[in-house]
């Protein structure tokens, strides 16, 4: 399944050769979320390296990426890594920096909200 993203390139770091067979680049987005900047970290691997090389920081980019996961087992202990692979960089489209969910959905705009205005609430925060 693949997701897409909105946001400000913020740093494109070098391009790394990992083995005789493997090479990744590395790159962060910044999304504005409401009171908090995210700045989340992507991975172009092999021939999609190159994508990057259109843009620059600060360019306003989509990105198209798939999510990963795979555990890892060592002495006994299980780690797991996440990573978001992407496959597609793109000029952002005018007018939008939304999390538009699986590749093709309509974005939710109408998040839930766990705040409420009532008064009389009598939790204590």
């Amino acid at each position: 399944m693949s997701f897409d993203i909105q946001g400000k390139l913020y740093e494109a770091f070098d391009e790394q050769q990992v083995s005789d067979k493997f090479k990744k680049r590395e790159f962060v987005l910044e999304i504005p979320d409401g009171s908090y900047t995210q700045y989340v970290k992507f991975q172009l691997t092999q021939d999609k390296c190159s994508l990057l090389d259109a843009f620059k920081s600060g360019d306003e980019i989509k990105v198209t990426f798939n999510l990963t996961g795979k555990p890892f087992t060592k002495n006994g202990t299980t780690m797991y890594f996440t990573n978001l692979q992407a496959w597609r960089v793109e000029p952002a489209a005018a007018g939008g920096g939304n999390f538009g969910g699986p590749s093709g959905a309509p974005a939710q705009n109408d998040a839930p909200t766990f705040y409420s205005s009532d008064a009389d609430n009598d939790l204590p925060f």
